[in-house]
């Protein structure tokens, strides 16, 4: 009778394989139901999923966020759906460990967000008018204290990006008005920090004033109406294409890098920053 009963679960088992490798059309629910199966099916089978934890996935989660980001850089429509894809197979992921621990399923987190949605968007449910952008951050801001937080900053992430995790800071604090006038005044405080990084006496004292000038850097950052991360990213992309053009140069020569002085590869550097503007 046990023998019947496993063969049945091993039967069903296959045929959902089946299901789930099968070519056809499918419809959204039935793509997502899809999903959700697969992935089940690999952690019950595959011996590298059976092993995982939230925890232990968490960091790949973070690797599939940034790639998609690049993909976005890119705009590499074809790689942004592979990676909408990656991201949400670790999701899916997080959600099912979660109904293994009997704390909460797909219907439930569906549930929160669109609860937290429409009460956070009263401008758009009810009658709250908020015409403009920052209206509706400076109501987002007040509605998250009313729902039970004792801090504007609970909520930012100790794992982000320490250049994001200023920035959202900053964001939250600026909401209640806890911020600089205009930009000139966050100008003169760079001027200030550049100073005092100047005059630091120890190591301690430099790192926490070069600390204190990026911190300042990232307001200023809000007052252009740039991301930092953002403007980081793009920043080093660019650097990296014109040292790559710099590369070519110096390995079509066949001399060593060791045997170009530094006129020379500031030479090459101009020609590559000139290049790249060309082709950005």
């Amino acid at each position: 009778m046990k023998i019947n009963c496993h063969m049945d679960a091993k039967t069903i088992q296959e045929e959902l394989k089946r299901e789930i490798s099968a070519q056809k059309e499918r419809s959204l629910p039935e793509q997502f139901d899809r999903v959700i199966k697969l992935v089940k099916v690999l952690r019950e089978e595959c011996p590298w999923d059976k092993k995982q934890t939230s925890q232990s996935l968490a960091h790949l989660l973070l690797e599939e966020s940034y790639e998609l980001v690049d993909a976005i850089d890119q705009g590499n429509e074809s790689e942004l759906k592979k990676e909408l894809g990656d991201l949400f197979l670790h999701l899916a992921f997080q959600v099912l460990l979660a109904e293994e621990r009997n704390t909460f399923t797909f219907s439930d987190v569906f549930e929160a967000l669109c609860y937290k949605l429409i009460n956070r968007h009263p401008h758009v449910f009810s009658t709250t008018v908020a015409d403009t952008a920052e209206e509706v951050v400076k109501n987002w801001e007040s509605l998250k204290l009313k729902e039970g937080r004792k801090s504007l900053l609970d909520g930012v992430p100790n794992a982000m990006s320490e250049l994001l995790r200023a920035y959202r800071v900053q964001k939250k604090v600026a909401g209640v008005g806890f911020d600089w006038p205009n930009a000139e005044g966050v100008l003169d405080k760079l001027a200030e920090e550049i100073s005092e990084l100047k005059n630091a006496a120890s190591k301690e004292e430099q790192e926490e004033e070069f600390g204190d000038l990026l911190f300042t850097l990232v307001n200023y950052s809000r007052f252009l109406g740039a991301n930092p991360e953002d403007a980081l990213r793009k920043a080093t992309n660019k650097f990296m294409r014109r040292f790559s053009t710099v590369e070519e140069s110096v390995q079509a020569s066949n001399r060593p890098w060791q045997e170009y002085s530094a006129k020379e590869l500031d030479e090459l550097w101009n020609k590559a920053k000139g290049k790249n503007a060309e082709n950005p």
